[in-house]
């Protein structure tokens, strides 16, 4: 079965960081789902672009839970995370990597969890630690290894989207911890967490926030910023791929549900 899962965000459509592609669909209670299943370093990887081939899904059309739900009947165990942020911490400069732990969601419209009463009933998942810990030190020890630098903590600001926030939003995410902003992040993380999976996001800094930025906010110099680091960040993914042991899970996402009977499908 298929243990690991790459989900590409914005400028990481590309499946052929893998090899041997074939494109496969399945089915899920939400609606079917295409991605692509490669190799690297003798493991099966599915590759799954979260905006589509060609960016055509907006942030707050994306369907989380059957893109989440897919790849737990695949068989993943472990999701690898793309995202490209704007930056509202003056540390975390464009061009920048960071191994997000925490986030506040300021979504408004999106289905967030699998758990809605009736059959399936309801749960209180725990995000303590939203981000696996023991993925996120694989990914920590994969750029050291390749001596990309990269920030080891920052809270992710998800918005809505998909417009661009104002700067008077920044301002306030700013008071309230915020480090970074996006508007994919949520509810991608819940869903792997109460679906027993490791997860963790690699966050791109793209471009300062509104309000930061000393010019108006462009989708072109996002996309200018992820082809400028694009080997790097292909590198770091690849690399962790290499490094995840497949099948010795020894943190407690595979138990986020335990006192519940566990995530049924």
């Amino acid at each position: 079965m298929i243990k690991i899962a790459i989900i590409g965000g914005t400028g990481v459509y590309d499946p052929n960081i893998l090899l041997n592609v074939r494109s496969e669909e399945i089915s899920t209670p939400y609606g079917s789902v295409q991605y692509n299943v490669g190799e690297y370093a003798g493991k099966e990887v599915a590759f799954l672009p979260r905006h589509g081939n060609k960016h055509s899904i907006p942030p707050h059309l994306i369907n989380y839970r059957a893109n989440i739900w897919a790849m737990k009947k695949l068989g993943v165990e472990n999701i690898i995370a793309t995202t490209a942020v704007g930056s509202l911490n003056i540390e975390m400069k464009p061009g920048h990597f960071v191994l997000v732990d925490q986030f506040l969601d300021f979504t408004k419209g999106r289905a967030s969890t699998f758990y809605e009463g009736g059959e399936r009933g309801v749960v209180h998942v725990d995000l303590t630690k939203p981000y696996c810990e023991k993925l996120r030190e694989t990914v920590h020890t994969a750029a050291k290894a390749l001596t990309i630098p990269i920030h080891t903590k920052g809270v992710y600001v998800c918005t809505e989207g998909p417009r661009f926030e104002t700067p008077a939003e920044i301002n306030m995410f700013a008071q309230f911890g915020g480090d970074l902003v996006g508007m994919t992040n949520v509810p991608e993380a819940v869903l792997a967490r109460e679906a027993e999976m490791c997860y963790s996001t690699v966050s791109m800094v793209t471009n300062y926030a509104a309000g930061i930025s000393p010019q108006p906010l462009t989708h072109g110099e996002v996309l200018e910023t992820m082809a400028a680091n694009g080997d790097n960040i292909k590198k770091l993914i690849m690399k962790s791929i290499e490094l995840i042991e497949v099948g010795s899970a020894t943190c407690s996402c595979s138990k986020a549900l335990a006192e519940y009977g566990g995530f049924k499908l």
